[in-house]
């Protein structure tokens, strides 16, 4: 059974297409990030499978075959980007009343709110009101109010917003607990290495439509196909004599400065059709001593940047509060 299927949805604010012609599944008890740059039509894209906006077109089925909106809420558990919580009720208080207006019994959402809060590290703060807590505490208190029915299919908008990395730690654990006990978990983020330490499958927008979508390992494996290779030469002359090799666009196509932290003295993506083998039987033959050699599976952050671009990769790179909010 899907989750989740997106069949052809887009949305327009005025002259401003956020999301454009958008298709995708989910399959159930996965972890999948819908992933892109601020303003690429992640939160649209939520939005619209949790019905708070309609799309101007196109069909969402939510749990093999449920409607969004009151058909589908008592399953589904969502968390928004913005702020929902009401800042004068104290912590445990606001999370039980979420848990009552979906159905549960005072009494069971009481004690459903305290497992949580314990589960969270909040226990200490049951008392205080939601004004008194820091940013990345709210965020987990609105985790808790969007699971505290035990939802079926889990929807969160940036999740690790405001979050410090241990806290951070805190919720990708608890991520994978749901998934562990048979629900799905759909998120959204512009932090790829969060994505690639949690997901299993990833959908990619960019400019409200989408780039690239499937497994992870198998995204990965495929760009791992394409021919990225690190190279470390012997000394600063095998670097010289490996120049007109590396130059040639019959075996290289792109060379760059290896990531920061890498110890190759280069990056360079092989011609179509080349295997990694001809290259290096051509430094072999040029004489080339290196270090290493080796066939790069590319991160999530680099098929990113690959497919959407480096000025779209460097906006989605921005942190909280220096000027990069979600827009769409």
């Amino acid at each position: 059974m899907l989750a989740v299927r997106v069949e052809g949805i887009s949305k327009r604010f005025g002259n401003h297409v956020a999301v454009d012609d958008v298709s995708f599944e989910v399959p159930e008890g996965v972890i999948y990030g819908v992933l892109g740059p601020n303003g690429a039509g992640k939160s649209t894209t939520l939005r619209m499978i949790n019905d708070i906006i309609a799309p101007d077109r196109g069909h969402v089925e939510l749990l093999g075959g449920l409607k969004p909106g009151a058909e589908a809420a008592p399953h589904v558990g969502f968390l928004p980007e913005e702020r929902g919580l009401y800042p004068k009720m104290r912590v445990l208080e606001m999370i039980a009343f979420m848990g009552e207006l979906r159905g549960l019994t005072g009494r069971d959402a009481r004690r459903r709110a305290e497992a949580w809060l314990e589960r969270l590290g909040l226990s200490q703060w049951r008392r205080n009101k939601v004004q008194d807590l820091s940013k990345g505490m709210q965020q987990k208190v609105q985790f808790a109010s969007a699971m505290i029915h035990e939802p079926e299919l889990i929807i969160l908008d940036e999740p690790w917003s405001g979050l410090d990395p241990i806290n951070a730690d805190v919720l990708r654990d608890v991520v994978r607990e749901q998934k562990a006990a048979g629900r799905t978990v759909l998120f959204s983020t512009h932090l790829m290495e969060q994505a690639e330490q949690i997901c299993e499958h990833i959908f990619i927008i960019a400019r409200g439509r989408k780039v690239l979508d499937g497994k992870l390992a198998d995204i990965r494996r495929a760009a791992a196909a394409e021919g990225r290779v690190a190279l470390a030469f012997g000394s600063p002359a095998d670097r010289e004599r490996a120049a007109p090799v590396l130059a040639d666009p019959a075996l290289c196509a792109a060379s760059r400065a290896a990531a920061p932290g890498d110890h190759a003295d280069l990056e360079l993506d092989l011609a179509a059709g080349v295997h990694a083998q001809r290259l290096l039987a051509a430094l072999v033959g040029a004489a080339v001593a290196v270090r290493r050699f080796e066939v790069v599976t590319p991160t999530l952050h680099q098929i990113f940047v690959d497919r959407v671009g480096r000025d779209a990769a460097a906006i989605a790179a921005r942190q909280p509060g220096d000027g990069a909010g979600e827009a769409a």
